[in-house]
């Protein structure tokens, strides 16, 4: 369960920014939007909006990439870089290392883990934990050296096996320490995907169709969305070199074929009705997922899966451009799995980044879910929850219209668009 996540000097973000999933006191869909633990109420997501170019993908972007050095530092030689870029447009950040950090509960245990890390190594590595209140660091790592403490053993003796860019963390989770693997195993079920190029997680999708136990919740899920096909089958085929376009170089052939060898195909197909002059059902007719469905469809297949999976294990969820080639509608029907009792019974968590304002009125989000990111005149992100806006000093109420408010710029985070006639004027004029 996710509580916090942070960044600062990373591509965009200059300075420490914060998504807080701590449900605050407001008293909103309390009984749809927010779940309890045994320490705190926490939000079931978030919505980002802001303007193109504004930070929202940069601030996913953060999250992939503290996933990502988690999971895969250790796999690391010790001449690799790590492939973290700092805020860039000021001397005092563009040398110094990014900052990560998160706050999550596994077994009503808190942690507070974070690292500062540059393109070649890690600077600082902390892990904090609180098993009732107060909270205990675990270890702290510093340029001079890592110290453990007593209450982390798994730790004791790694400290000379880490590599400058490696994470002691993730040394800890390969010498089978069990606070690190379950942390490690936290962080696996992190998932951020992008919105725009999703082929990639078809193969989740299909592998959560092929099991009768997760199948049926997809299936019912496409039928609910009005897709506009009745059925899906789906199959596995011996990779066949035929199949490649003619116009490939034969070179190219000759190394996919060796590549490939043994490999399968997942063939994708939707059933359709086929009616008669009398508009009568008179059999059935397949029609190949990618080449003759919409890109609708396409994604929602797509991202159905890694969606289903988060809601099935419990984990958290990150989409960059969710509303991309989506009815309006249907990004709200994705949203609202995360907010319903029957599909989200781990308390899954949604984060995603959208232009949809739709949303803003249908979604049904609580204030402190709804989040704004906008750059300032020197290009430095920042992001800030609806909660948080103040107008003359005062809260945002509930009551009013978000989705109008923000279109009209009240809480900034819009692109600046100016007289788009004097454009025109000018370039007639030449």
């Amino acid at each position: 369960m996710l509580l916090k996540f942070s960044v600062g000097n990373f591509l965009s973000f200059k300075n420490k920014t914060t998504l807080n999933l701590a449900a605050t006191s407001i008293k909103e869909h309390n009984d749809t939007n927010i779940f309890s633990t045994e320490r705190s109420a926490l939000l079931k997501g978030a919505v980002i909006y802001g303007a193109n170019a504004s930070g929202k993908s940069n601030f996913i972007r953060a999250m992939s990439t503290m996933r990502r050095l988690v999971l895969l530092s250790f796999d690391k030689s010790s001449t690799n870089v790590l492939g973290v870029t700092p805020f860039l447009l000021n001397t005092e950040t563009e040398k110094a290392p990014s900052f990560f950090e998160t706050v999550f509960i596994i077994n009503d245990i808190r942690y507070r883990y974070g690292f500062e890390v540059d393109d070649k190594k890690i600077h600082a590595e902390w892990l904090f934990e609180a098993i009732m209140s107060a909270e205990k660091p675990l270890f702290l790592r510093e340029e001079n050296g890592i110290e453990v403490m007593k209450n982390f053993p798994e730790g004791k003796g790694l400290e000379e096996r880490t590599r400058d860019n490696a994470l002691f963390l993730a040394v800890a989770d390969q010498f089978n320490g069990k606070i690190a693997k379950r942390i490690l195993q936290w962080f696996n079920n992190f998932n951020t995907i992008s919105g725009l190029s999703h082929e990639g997680y078809k193969g989740v999708t299909f592998k959560m169709l092929e099991n009768k136990q997760t199948s049926l919740a997809l299936l019912d899920f496409y039928k609910k969305l009005d897709l506009g096909f009745d059925d899906i089958t789906i199959s596995k085929k011996i990779f066949d070199p035929k199949e490649f376009p003619y116009d490939i170089p034969e070179s190219l052939v000759k190394q996919l074929v060796t590549d490939l060898e043994g490999a399968f195909k997942m063939d994708i197909r939707t059933i359709h009705k086929k009616y008669n002059a009398k508009d009568k059902v008179v059999g059935k007719v397949e029609f190949d997922m990618r080449s003759q469905e919409s890109a609708g469809a396409n994604k929602l297949f797509n991202i159905s899966g890694p969606m289903f999976d988060v809601l099935n294990g419990g984990g958290v969820l990150v989409v960059d451009e969710l509303d991309d080639s989506l009815h309006p509608l249907l990004t709200l029907a994705v949203t609202k799995l995360f907010n319903s009792k029957e599909f989200n019974r781990n308390n899954a968590q949604l984060v995603f980044a959208t232009h949809d304002t739709n949303l803003l009125y249908y979604g049904n989000y609580r204030r402190d879910q709804i989040y704004f990111v906008e750059k300032d005149q020197y290009g430095a992100s920042d992001m800030y929850a609806l909660v948080e806006y103040k107008e003359e000093g005062k809260t945002i109420r509930k009551d009013r219209s978000f989705e109008k408010d923000y279109i009209e710029g009240r809480y900034g985070a819009i692109p600046f668009i100016g007289n788009l006639s004097n454009i025109v004027t000018e370039w007639q004029e030449k």
